[in-house]
C-alpha cells in the first residue's frame, strides 16, 4: 500500500519493520486533526499487513518527537469540538496499543502533552539523551486528553504520575529512565539504529507468539492477577492450534534455528 499522499507523516518499510515519522518540523511535529487522521489510516493498514512485524514511531528532525497536540485547534473549541478532538486522539492511541505488532517509541527530543501520551501508548520507549517528557496541560487550563491521566499512572508509580500531571513538570531522559517511563536512554545518533536492532531481535522470534504475548499483556493489565492468569492459560493453549510451538520446540531439541511459519492477518 502506498502512503505517498501523506502530508504529515513519513512511512518507511524495511525488512519487516515499519517506521512512522511524524513530519511537521515547523510545528515541532505537533498533533493536529489531519495528522491524527493520517496516523489512524496508516495504523489500520499496518494492522492488516502480514509483512510488517514491528512498528517504530519517531519524529522528524532533532528537536522533537511530538511536541504536543496542536494548541491552535484547541484554543477556541466548544464542548462538542473538544470532545471530538479528545476522542480522535484516544482512537489513535487505542489503535497503537491494540496493534498486533509491537510498537517502539523512539523519542528524539521533546515529547510533551500528546507526545508523551503517544509514547505511553507504545509497548516501550527508547529515548535520546536530549528527550524531554511532560504533561503540561494544567498550565493551559486543561488536562491530558489523549490518555495521559490513565496511562501514566499505569506506567510509573501512582504518586509520580499524579505529581507529573498536577504540576505539569517536564522531566529529562535520565529521570524518565529512573522512574521507569523510558526503557533506554541513548545518544541521539544511536537512537533509531538501536530501535531497529531491537525490532530485528523481535522479528527472530515467533511472530505469532509475540502477537499473542502482547495481546495477553494488554488485556490482562488492569485485571486482578487470577483473571490475567486465566487469559494467559487460554492464549498459551491456543498457540498449540498453530504450527509455531511444534517448530520452535523441534528446533530447540534438534539444535537448529527455528523457521516459523508466516503470520497471516485478516484484511
Amino acid at each position: 500500500m502506498s502512503f505517498s499522499d501523506l502530508k504529515n507523516l513519513l512511512v518507511e518499510d524495511n525488512d519487516g519493520v515499519r517506521q512512522i515519522t511524524f513530519n511537521r518540523p515547523k510545528a515541532l511535529n505537533a498533533l493536529n486533526k489531519d495528522t491524527l487522521n493520517e496516523c489512524k489510516r496508516v495504523l489500520e493498514a499496518t494492522q492488516k499487513d502480514a509483512s510488517i512485524d514491528v512498528v517504530i514511531l519517531t519524529g522528524s528532525g532533532e528537536k522533537a518527537f511530538v511536541a504536543g497536540a496542536d494548541i491552535n485547534e484547541m484554543a477556541n473549541a466548544d464542548l462538542e469540538q473538544a470532545r471530538a478532538f479528545a476522542q480522535q486522539g484516544h482512537d489513535v492511541m487505542n489503535t497503537i496499543e491494540q496493534l498486533p505488532q509491537p510498537v517502539i517509541a523512539a523519542v528524539n527530543g521533546y515529547a510533551l502533552g500528546g507526545g508523551t501520551e503517544l509514547a505511553l501508548a507504545c509497548d516501550f520507549i527508547y529515548a535520546s539523551e536530549n528527550a524531554v517528557f511532560g504533561l503540561p496541560e494544567v498550565s493551559l487550563g486543561l488536562i491530558p486528553g489523549f490518555g495521559g491521566t490513565q496511562r501514566m499512572s499505569r506506567k510509573v508509580p501512582i504518586g509520580m504520575a499524579r505529581e507529573l500531571v498536577m504540576t505539569g513538570a517536564k522531566i529529562k531522559a535520565d529521570e524518565a529512565l529512573r522512574i521507569g517511563l523510558a526503557n533506554k536512554v541513548l545518544p541521539l545518533d544511536a537512537l533509531l539504529s538501536t530501535a531497529h536492532k531491537t525490532a530485528q531481535t523481535i522479528r527472530k522470534q515467533s511472530s505469532l507468539a509475540v502477537e499473542v504475548a502482547k495481546k495477553a499483556m494488554v488485556e490482562g493489565h488492569d485485571l486482578p492477577l487470577q483473571q490475567g492468569c486465566e487469559i494467559e492459560i487460554s492464549t498459551f493453549a491456543k498457540l498449540f492450534t498453530s504450527d509455531h510451538p511444534k517448530e520452535g520446540t523441534s528446533a530447540f531439541l534438534e539444535k537448529r534455528k527455528p523457521n516459523f511459519p508466516a503470520t497471516t492477518r485478516k484484511s
